[in-house]
């Protein structure tokens, strides 16, 4: 970054920055916690005792 520019400018892209990394992280977690994908996954697991 050059010197010229402010540090509150430097602060904003920070914090949207962290912003779009926390949503990746919560839209990430709740895809992998999805109870329909687990019971699916757990069905598919125990397909050989049937």
């Amino acid at each position: 970054m050059p010197q010229a520019m402010p540090l509150n400018w430097m602060i904003i892209y920070l914090f949207i920055f962290s912003m779009f990394i926390l949503i990746n992280i919560k839209m990430y977690f709740n895809f992998e916690s999805n109870p329909i994908k687990k019971f699916n996954l757990f069905n598919k697991k125990n397909n050989w005792k049937w």
